[in-house]
């Protein structure tokens, strides 16, 4: 019976998708759920099929016993893919790992994969890494799909046009299980950012600046539909990097339109359609663009021009400034809320209210993880730091968001640029993002991080201190040994 309803919706699925006539004057945030809705729970909840499951070594061994328990199998093992990112080292690249806890999660993904017949993107590959970073390189993630996995910053799947959002372990299982998951419908706000960036000012500056401006909750309930000039001039790497840390802004959902830029990203990738069946997925995927006249819950215009260098000085994303601006003071806070807001952050970081986050010296500086891990990311910190050195005593990592990526820099040098540099070139995953390797802050140190959190205790310690930036502001920072201003250190106009 599960079999035979899963077949009913898929044929509804593919007739929805190959009948666009059908799907007027909607959001692509519309289309996609109306595509993917199985039925409506008596609880108010969608019942929505989940076109692609990712997953990776963290989240999913519990999903995986919880189906032994139930005595259960994958349902549609062909729609989920696995690689390790999270605890994986990545100064250590032969095992047995000396982390006994990441050799057992290696090993029992590895069981997992193999008993029920799910793409594994192991190390030995050459395809691992970040599974943000291998969906979209492998052409698996696609245009009007709906995707899931266990990690919060799934979101960046929807630049590609897609309706992607993080999971806990129990939908996971629900997801291995049925292909399916329950979920409440979610209004959608446009941002709409218009013009020509700044020199020196770069994607993720742009959702920092977002971030800052509606708040870390200000997306709660919300989809983001990110818009305008910018976003059409934007490639699929910088749409990544904004749609990544939409989750950040209080958004389940953030994505972008799909147009020309992003057939041309997919076409000739491992999992993309190919031969008589490409034109065909390029005309579905380009129907699932927002309509002309379609209605928005929220509509928020930015001028892209109005956005420079942004930097965080606080324990979260929402706290951020230009770096041209001073550390805010408790005193001008709106409410009392905020202001013992800005009194914890300024107690935790050790910054003094006022004062200018220009100039704050850092111990570490990270350049990776699934928002600034890619190929351009590591392109444009070496066409500017080739012939500099890092500061005395700042201890700087460059790590590779996949295997791919890797391959990629090396071919061009990149990663020769980097260690002359001072950074230390390691192997691919998650790394100091989130610390749960061996990749960890000492005490109280403080690091200029290219990633998407700056909680307490996020890179390993927990009294570590981060400050998030774009890729080039932690060149600066590394460079100069505190926070500076890319465009000045390195002469950019």
């Amino acid at each position: 019976m599960r079999t035979k309803q899963v077949f009913l919706w898929y044929r509804k699925f593919w007739y929805a998708q190959c009948n666009p006539s059908k799907l007027m004057a909607k959001s692509l945030f519309e289309k996609v759920w109306d595509t993917h809705a199985v039925r409506t729970l008596a609880n108010g909840q969608t019942q929505l099929l989940i076109g692609t499951h990712l997953i990776h070594e963290v989240t999913s061994p519990q999903a995986f016993g919880m189906l032994r328990d139930l005595g259960l199998p994958v349902l549609m093992p062909t729609r989920t893919f696995a690689t390790v990112d999270h605890i994986v080292p990545t100064d250590e690249l032969v095992e047995p790992y000396r982390d006994s806890l990441a050799q057992a999660m290696m090993d029992e993904l590895r069981k997992n994969c193999a008993d029920n017949n799910v793409t594994f993107f192991d190390r030995g590959t050459g395809k691992q890494g970040i599974v943000h970073i291998v969906g979209p390189e492998q052409g698996i993630t696609q245009p009007g799909t709906t995707i899931a996995c266990g990690d919060s910053h799934t979101s960046t799947h929807g630049a590609f046009g897609a309706i992607a959002f993080g999971i806990g372990t129990t939908q996971i299982r629900d997801v291995l299980a049925t292909q399916t998951i329950a979920l409440g419908k979610l209004k959608v706000r446009r941002i709409e950012v218009n013009g020509e960036l700044r020199p020196g000012v770069y994607a993720k500056d742009v959702i920092l600046h977002i971030i800052a401006q509606l708040g870390v909750n200000g997306g709660t309930g919300f989809a983001y539909e990110y818009a305008g000039t910018l976003f059409d001039s934007f490639t699929m790497e910088e749409r990544m990097t904004v749609c990544n840390m939409s989750i950040e802004g209080g958004a389940r959902v953030g994505y972008v339109n799909p147009d020309q830029t992003t057939v041309d990203y997919l076409q000739g990738r491992p999992y993309s359609p190919s031969g008589d069946d490409w034109d065909a997925a390029v005309e579905r995927w380009l129907s699932f663009a927002s309509d002309p006249g379609c209605a928005y819950d929220d509509v928020v215009v930015i001028d892209a021009a109005d956005i420079a260098p942004s930097v965080t000085w606080g324990i979260n994303p929402g706290q951020g400034i230009s770096i041209e601006q001073s550390i805010p003071r408790p005193e001008t806070a709106a409410s009392d809320d905020e202001k013992a807001s800005i009194e914890e952050a300024l107690d935790y970081m050790k910054l003094q209210p006022g004062s200018p986050i220009k100039g704050t010296p850092i111990n570490v500086a990270f350049l990776g993880s699934c928002t600034n891990g890619r190929f351009s990311d590591f392109q444009e910190v070496a066409k500017y730091i080739a012939g500099r050195q890092v500061a005395e005593g700042v201890k700087a990592i460059a790590v590779p968001g996949s295997q791919i990526v890797a391959a990629q820099c090396e071919k061009e040098g990149i990663d020769r640029i980097l260690t002359e540099a001072g950074f230390e070139w390691r192997g691919a995953g998650c790394s100091m993002c989130l610390a749960m390797n061996p990749d960890k802050l000492i005490g109280d140190q403080l690091c200029a991080s290219s990633s998407n959190r700056n909680f307490k205790g996020r890179q390993g310690s927990p009294t570590g201190r981060t400050v998030l930036m774009s890729p080039l502001m932690v060149a600066a920072a590394a460079v100069t040994g505190e926070v500076a201003d890319a465009r000045e250190v390195f002469g950019v106009n």
